[in-house]
């Protein structure tokens, strides 16, 4: 049996973010927690969003204490100003890490307790409040996922949350919001998205349904992130970037990860790093060791990546779909290893320690130990 996951309303293309306070009022927001980060205040789109709920008639109370990774603490303190201010629903702006930090508060608000009670599977009784994720960036898919990623700084660890419960209740994709995005951050993002793809897809517990998406993620991925990375101002890159990681999204949410997604989720808890940079260095690595285990699958990668596998064998295109891989990464500027991020090889056996632990490994296509996960570190060095 399988389950299929995914918000109640999703809007998508040029103008959607018009919606936002028709849809706030019709799942029954009057005041609203905004959650989101100082860099979206800064360049005005907060503003745009707060103009659009006012003009609907909703309150609105603004947290922008959201941090690239956010932490237990962001978490909280977005909790007690929802209470103090007696809100009734949560509007994340953003990207993937406001929309975490504003589906921990949610989780939190209607739940009690602290975000770190929730850590692992369904661990959560009661849904969040009424809740509306705008994306604002074409990479974590967090806007119609259940997942939601919180550092424990304390540990030094990326706690992941996987819960049905923080699904939010209306996505809302607008790429005339994703404009703005810095070609860094529109590469590391889209090559994020990326590998939401190419891990569903060869997940072991892969569907047709989930299939379906994974693969028009990778072909669209590999049509328009150059084109989005070099012009930002390219709308049908950006809308169709927009809709690639929307799909990857239905494809992992559903289909799970693997071991790039387990492997960079210490990186980013244990250095503080970029998360799409980390998943786009390591997925070449990770999907080299793990092309053995469904060699058939990497071929299908390479010819959605658009590469020519006539008179191929079955494992000389699986070996085209990692180089292309590659050379879409290195095309988009991201580093060529991990090294260039300050990872110490002294620190390789427990970030491989906390690896295993990752809940997102359990759907890797090939059994994994821990020498193995070291050694796909250094090579990723």
């Amino acid at each position: 049996m399988y389950g299929y996951f995914i918000p109640t309303v999703n809007l998508m293309g040029a103008g959607a973010v018009s919606e936002v306070g028709k849809q706030a009022k019709i799942i029954g927001g009057t005041k609203a927690l905004v959650v989101t980060d100082k860099p979206m205040v800064k360049i005005g789109i907060v503003d745009k969003i707060i103009k659009l709920l006012n003009e609907a008639g909703i309150k609105t109370v603004l947290y922008d204490g959201a941090v690239p990774n956010p932490t237990v603490k962001n978490v909280h303190d977005g909790v007690d100003l929802y209470k103090k201010e007696k809100c009734d629903i949560i509007i994340a702006v953003g990207g993937g890490s406001p929309i975490d930090c504003a589906k921990g508060v949610g989780l939190v608000c209607n739940n009690g307790g602290s975000i770190k009670d929730f850590e692992g599977l369904d661990m959560s009784e009661k849904n969040m409040p009424p809740f509306i994720a705008v994306n604002t960036t074409a990479g974590t898919a967090s806007e119609m996922t259940r997942f939601t990623i919180i550092t424990d700084t304390d540990r030094h660890v990326k706690m992941a949350i996987v819960d049905w419960h923080v699904t939010p209740t209306v996505s809302i994709n607008d790429p005339e919001l994703m404009v703005s995005m810095p070609a860094s951050l529109t590469a590391a993002t889209g090559m994020d998205a990326l590998t939401h793809a190419v891990e569903a897809y060869v997940s072991t517990i892969a569907t047709p349904v989930t299939d379906s998406a994974a693969i028009k993620a990778i072909q669209l991925i590999s049509q328009y992130l150059r084109s989005a990375v070099a012009n930002g101002n390219n709308m049908e890159a950006r809308e169709n970037m927009a809709y690639a990681e929307f799909l990857a999204g239905m494809a992992f949410n559903n289909a799970s990860l693997g071991n790039v997604h387990a492997m960079a989720h210490q990186l980013g808890g244990f250095y503080d790093l970029p998360h799409g940079v980390c998943n786009a260095i390591l997925l070449p690595h990770v999907e080299s060791f793990n092309m053995i285990a469904c060699v058939k699958r990497f071929a299908d990668i390479g010819v959605a990546m658009g590469e020519n596998i006539e008179g191929l064998s079955v494992i000389e295109s699986a070996d085209l779909a990692i180089e292309s891989i590659k050379r879409l990464s290195k095309d988009v500027g991201i580093p060529s290893g991990l090294k260039e991020l300050g990872v110490k090889e002294e620190d390789l056996p427990a970030l491989a320690d906390n690896a295993l632990k990752d809940a997102r490994g359990a759907t890797n296509p090939r059994i994994t130990t821990k020498a193995d996960i070291i050694q796909i570190y250094k090579n990723a060095m």
